[in-house]
């Protein structure tokens, strides 16, 4: 039989005391048994410490640490330096895994090895009341992308892979700079690093994580999530990774994300193609830049296309748009939100 692979389970703990105990049992009653949780405690007012403390007695899979370093980044950057494990996995400690994760996730891995991730589906809960719709909305997402496996075709929306979700080669975390950038949000940051360094991700149809939705958790409350389209970080990676500028540049969307986003863009370009349906739009001058409509387009030599549209319907009359005009006119397009 085949050894099993140790797994590092990284967490980094901050005042999570009511729900350690759920969370930990989660994972000790993980079906694959060779892991190591590798908690560390992040400056902890509660009684965090002492709920780890007393789990890291009773098990001693379970390895207890205390950061010197505030806040999240620091404190998993201490927690991977502890861990021994062949594979990596990160877990939060708010939340639930299903007793299958693990072992699915290896399971999965072992069937291509160094050079892939494996990423899973998501499912949030709350102790009372009922789940945000925008979360919701996320997790119906996320679950499609996981899927269908179209995590870098839809990598400029969204985050495509949760925190907790992949499994991964400690070689291949280390390629690609593991958990080394202090740049938020990191589990964003860390997709575009996996597309960046060529990894090739594998989605599978499985809920592997239980997410918590509780009004303190910090995707509502730190300020580097506050503004959540993150247009800064998918400019950064788009023009180091996908910008040919030997190319026109296409801005579709003249609502109030395509207009934040056409002043980023010119901090990188001087000049690009703006486009919409907007009658009361086209035409004019913003920012420079002399409004036009969609149809200008087809015009346009090779054009890569960036579409910043909020509403579902109008994401979805643009894409038929774009499949409605043949291969040499667009091959390349993204949404952004």
């Amino acid at each position: 039989m085949q050894e099993e692979k140790l797994v590092s389970i990284i967490m980094a703990v901050k005042d999570t005391a009511p729900y350690l105990h759920d969370c930990i049992d989660s994972i000790i009653a993980q079906t694959y048994s060779n892991w190591e949780l590798i908690a560390v405690n992040d400056h902890s007012s509660d009684d965090t410490p002492k709920i780890l403390e007393e789990y890291s007695k009773k098990d001693s899979r379970i390895k207890v640490f205390h950061s010197d370093r505030p806040k999240l980044i620091p404190t998993l950057q201490i927690a991977y330096s502890k861990a021994t494990g062949t594979l990596i996995n990160r877990m939060d400690s708010d939340d639930r895994m299903p007793d299958y994760k693990i072992k699915v996730l290896v399971d999965e891995w072992d069937k291509y090895g160094k050079g892939v991730v494996i990423a899973g589906g998501t499912e949030h809960f709350v102790d009372e009341g009922e789940v945000g719709g925008g979360f919701i909305k996320y997790e119906k997402w996320l679950n499609k992308v996981a899927k269908n496996s179209t995590h870098y075709q839809e990598i400029y929306t969204e985050c495509v892979i949760p925190s907790h979700c992949w499994i991964i080669h400690r070689d291949d975390f280390n390629m690609v700079g593991a958990f080394d950038p202090i740049i938020y949000p990191e589990d964003y940051d860390l997709c575009f690093r996996f597309y960046k360094h060529k990894l090739k991700v594998i989605g599978i149809d499985y809920i592997l994580h239980h997410w918590r939705d509780r009004s303190d958790r910090i995707s509502r409350t730190w300020e580097e999530y506050k503004d959540n389209r993150y247009f800064n970080l998918k400019l950064d990676f788009f023009f180091e990774l996908d910008r040919d500028k030997s190319r026109p540049l296409v801005l579709w969307g003249a609502g109030r994300n395509g207009k934040d986003m056409a002043k980023l863009i010119l901090k990188n370009e001087s000049s690009f193609h703006w486009v919409c349906d907007n009658d009361k739009k086209i035409g004019k001058d913003i920012y420079g830049i002399k409004m036009q409509h969609y149809n200008d387009v087809i015009d346009l030599d090779n054009p890569q296309i960036m579409i910043v549209v909020n509403s579902p319907d109008g994401k979805l009359e643009i894409k038929n748009i774009l499949n409605s005009w043949k291969k040499e006119v667009v091959n390349d397009y993204w949404f952004f939100s």
